[in-house]
This record gives C-alpha cells, structure tokens and sequence, in this order.
C-alpha cells in the first residue's frame, strides 16, 4: 500500500494588502547544547543538500590538509562573498601567496552576490566572471591547499579528489551521521547530503571545540570577520555582529544553520528555495531560542511593495 509523503508545514506567509497569497514550507529544528531536539517542524531527519551552510566544513578539511590559514583569509574560505572590493581583492592575494593563477579557478563566471555591488560593477564596465562569483574565496582556499600538498589542481573538484573525500570526512565526524548523497553544488564543488538535524549538530561541534582544534578555528575566524563570511548588507554579518558569539551561514535555495555561543543550535530549509523568507524564518527561530536582540527585528523585516510603496510582508508562522 503506498503513502502519500507528509506536505511540510508553512514556515512563512505572504501577505499583500491583507491578503494570503502565498506561503513558504519546509523543515527546521533547534538542539540543546547536548544535542536534544529542542523544538522541530516538519521532518527534520530527513537528509538535504546544505548547499553553501557546508563552507565552514570544507574550509575546516583545507586546515586538516595542512594549509595555514587564520583571520580573514580563514574567514573568507567559509565565504558566500557579497563581491565586495575588500572580498575581491583578499581573494586575489590569495591566490598571489601560493602562486595560483585566477584561470585556475572552477568557479563559473558571475556578478556579485550584492544586488548593489552587482549593479556598481556593472556600471564600471564589469562582466561576469570567475573571481567575482561567491565561492571564490572558497576556491582560492582549495586550491592553496592543493599546491600546498602538491596535489591535482586541475581536478581539485572531482568527488575522488584528496580534498574532497577529507571534506566529506569532516562533514561525517561533525554531523555524526554518514552523507546520504552526494550531488554537485552552484560552484562545482561536491556537495554532501545530510539532515538538518546533522546539519546543527555539525554547526554546535564547531563552537563547541577545544581552542585551536581546526572547527574551532573556523568558528572563531567566522565569528571575528563576519564581514568576509558574507558581506556588510548581510544578515549572517549582523547576526555574528550583533549577537555574541553566534556562527551564522547561509546556503543557497534557503538553507540557513546557526550555532549560539553556548552551543544550541538551528537549521531549516525552505522547501521551495524561497529566499526572500529566510530573514522572517530565521528571526522568528531565534526569538524562540530564547534570544532576545534588536538585529532580530532587522533580520525578520522583509517588506512587499506595490508601486513604490510598502503594501505587505513575508512572516513567520509558527
């Protein structure tokens, strides 16, 4: 007899003028520092791809390859970049430290992440392009840590590579679960499945790590540069920024995973990608966590206009 998969509940409304005209479903959890499942909707066992929440994991595999990084180099290697200039230029430092050339790069040319960096680079005479697309940081990292092993470089994507089954290593000891799938991310890079319980787990093992464990290092370059995670116009930044303690990282087709300073932790996915519901979902959760903050309210603000003006709203539901 067969069953009918269980439709997620609605994380978050649209409402224009008054009126529902749409919703947002999905999945989220929130853990206890101990790793109990503190509150949950939806199905939150069930594996997904974390898309860009699986950066602070892969630059935390470049450090167990051996490559030295720290600060904001560290930082920017877990990076969904804005395309800011300060991004765009530690990048091409990057690079220029180990001697990799910007061709060598996977990732496919693109316009920056910002909507109003992309709009100032195009008003420059800029054109998409390999160094300005948001994984780069992430890239520029990988390949340092190649030359730094004299590994392929050529081939530092492919799922067999080093590299990359010690990203997928990390991602299992810190979930504590083994990857359901592995699929191909925006980038190029192998993206691993996981749950979104594994997901927060993953994300309270980073806070929770002994000093200058390679998690803890990322974690703590994350929480120290927020800037370089994300960008200045960025609700990761603001929340690292504003909330002590706190590591933040987004991931494409509105993925988001948190972990508080005392090692509670969240994740959710919104079933349909909605990004524009992530700021909504993500203030709401943390409200629930007991956390109390004015960046909150920034966070979960997001307006609908109607011919210039503000005639509605995306939010939370639960």
């Amino acid at each position: 007899m067969s069953t009918t998969p269980a439709v997620p509940p609605v994380l978050a409304e649209v409402v224009r003028s008054g009126f529902i005209e749409g919703h947002h479903r999905g999945s989220l959890v929130a853990l206890t520092a101990d790793g109990e499942v503190e509150f949950a909707l939806g199905d939150p066992f069930a594996p997904v791809f974390p898309r860009s929440s699986s950066k602070p994991f892969q630059a935390a595999a470049v450090l167990r390859a051996g490559l030295d990084l720290s600060g904001e180099r560290l930082a920017l290697a877990a990076a969904s970049h804005s395309g800011e200039g300060f991004h765009l230029d530690l990048v091409r430092t990057m690079l220029a430290e180990h001697s990799i050339s910007v061709d060598e790069l996977r990732t496919p040319p693109d316009l920056p992440l910002d909507p109003v960096e992309a709009e100032a680079y195009l008003a420059a005479g800029g054109i998409r392009d390999r160094i300005t697309m948001n994984c780069s940081g992430k890239h520029a990292a990988m390949l340092a840590a190649c030359a730094h092993n004299g590994w392929d470089r050529a081939g530092y994507l492919d799922p067999a590579h080093p590299l990359q089954l010690l990203v997928r290593e990390v991602v299992e000891e810190a979930a504590g679960e083994r990857v359901a799938a592995v699929g191909t991310d925006g980038c190029g890079a192998p993206l691993m499945a996981i749950s979104l319980v594994g997901l927060a787990r993953a994300f309270s093992s980073l806070v929770r790590a002994d000093l200058g464990t390679v998690g803890r290092r990322v974690a703590d370059a994350m929480r120290a540069h927020p800037e370089y995670v994300a960008g200045t116009r960025r609700a990761d930044t603001w929340l690292m920024r504003e909330v002590p303690g706190t590591l933040a990282k987004m991931g494409a087709e509105a993925v988001q995973a948190i972990a508080l300073a005392d090692g509670r932790a969240l994740a959710f996915k919104i079933d349909d990608g909605g990004g524009r519901a992530l700021g909504p979902v993500l203030a709401r959760a943390v409200e629930r966590m007991g956390v109390h903050a004015p960046v909150l309210t920034r966070i979960g603000r997001a307006p609908l206009l109607g011919g210039g003006r503000e005639v509605g709203e995306i939010r939370a539901t639960f």
